[in-house]
């Protein structure tokens, strides 16, 4: 539909009509790149360029407005009609195709949110010190509830939280089972790792080939809001590091029958997530001593000009920002013994550059590091739904989960 909208908004026998579909071109390309200026350096909504293939469906669907609006001066209500048409069609092919390239819907009932409204509160009978209620050898699947994590400490209002429990979270004879924080892109919410990260199949199908034990998983928020930008850091913005580093443990161990042990934990996240969780870990070795990082930033950012993320977060002060960087810590100290599970897509460039800094500078550290890659994937949540599992099975055994 939206390739014969297109070939009707752009077919009309007449040379004047030519000068119309360049003259549409040249105000899409500008009006996108405005847009595309104000989200990333006046806005701060995305702390980096988005990518090529979303501005060009951007221009695409801009231009089909642009043809649509030259059609309606002189023509009929039925060229009108069709011209309306056509330009939905166009719009929906763009959207479309730009979901396609993050991959983060994949039904229409993840782009509505029909799934996740539907997902319970966390009950009293998962809770700590109650028992399950089923034999573990009768499970088939954990579930996912809803939480409310309060930043009692840091004075942080977050989003709910998202807690998948595993079978072996189920069972009658509860286990003490590890824990995976993770958290989502930016823009972003929670909800994101359920729809566009797969996350309840994966860790189900993880669990599966383990006898019904994984860890336990709690999406949080880091931001507040789907547009907010905390850096995850301590700073003029919010208490997020204090939120992520003491109210979110806190409330795990006080409200989960989870494993107390350190090094039964981790911490993970997806592109602005992904730079969270590196920061966790470095910053929290004790509380977060392994990191997934899927399509990572270098660093914290709040858009590409450096200078004014310091000016905004800091007052100016670069070295108080700069003593908050991974890449500036794992210049300072050790990590030997600590884990980190490094992914991107290979389409990824400015990402794929990230990734590489960040694994060499972890080896020099002492991290023990795994690196992968996803094929022809851009900056998409495919990396994250494919490389998940892998990461799974390289921080398995630290857990004390065998095959």
């Amino acid at each position: 539909m939206g390739i014969a909208g297109g070939a009707f908004l752009l077919f009309r026998p007449s040379w004047r009509w030519v000068l119309s579909i360049v003259a549409a071109a040249v105000v899409a390309i500008g009006v996108v790149t405005f847009i595309h200026w104000l989200l990333v350096n006046v806005l701060t909504i995305f702390p980096e360029d988005l990518p090529f293939d979303v501005l060009a469906w951007s221009v695409v669907a801009f231009s089909a407005l642009a043809l649509f609006l030259f059609r309606l001066p002189g023509s009929s209500w039925r060229v009108r009609s069709a011209a309306a048409g056509s330009f939905v069609a166009v719009l929906l092919l763009a959207a479309l195709q730009i979901n396609s390239y993050f991959g983060l819907n994949h039904t229409a009932a993840d782009l509505f949110g029909h799934n996740v409204g539907r997902i319970p509160e966390l009950g009293r009978e998962f809770k700590k010190g109650a028992s399950g209620t089923s034999h573990l050898s009768a499970l088939g699947a954990g579930i996912v509830r809803r939480a409310s994590i309060p930043g009692t400490e840091s004075g942080f209002n977050a989003q709910d939280a998202f807690i998948y429990l595993p079978p072996a979270y189920l069972a009658t004879d509860r286990t003490q089972l590890p824990v995976l924080v993770l958290f989502a892109g930016q823009p972003g919410r929670p909800a994101d790792w359920l729809t566009g990260g797969l996350l309840e199949p994966t860790m189900n199908a993880f669990a599966a080939k383990h006898g019904g034990i994984a860890p336990v998983v709690v999406v949080v928020d880091p931001n507040g809001s789907d547009t907010a930008n905390t850096m995850c850091m301590n700073s003029r913005i919010a208490h997020a590091d204090t939120y992520l580093a003491v109210d979110v443990p806190r409330w795990i161990n006080s409200t989960l029958d989870v494993s107390a042990d350190p090094r039964k934990w981790a911490v993970g996240g997806f592109s602005f997530g992904a730079t969270c969780a590196v920061q966790m870990t470095t910053l929290h070795p004790e509380i977060y001593p392994s990191f997934i990082a899927f399509s990572g930033e270098r660093e914290p950012s709040l858009g590409p000009d450096r200078q004014r993320t310091i000016q905004t977060a800091f007052g100016g002060d670069s070295a108080a920002f700069d003593a908050l960087t991974p890449l500036t810590l794992m210049k300072k100290q050790s990590y030997a013994g600590h884990a980190g599970f490094i992914a991107v897509g290979t389409a990824d460039g400015e990402f794929s550059r990230f990734a590489t800094e960040l694994a060499t500078a972890a080896r020099g550290s002492g991290f023990d590091i795994r690196q992968a890659s996803v094929a022809g994937a851009g900056h998409s949540w495919a990396v994250a739904v494919q490389q998940l599992p892998s990461a799974m099975d390289f921080l398995a055994p630290r857990w004390g989960i065998s095959q």
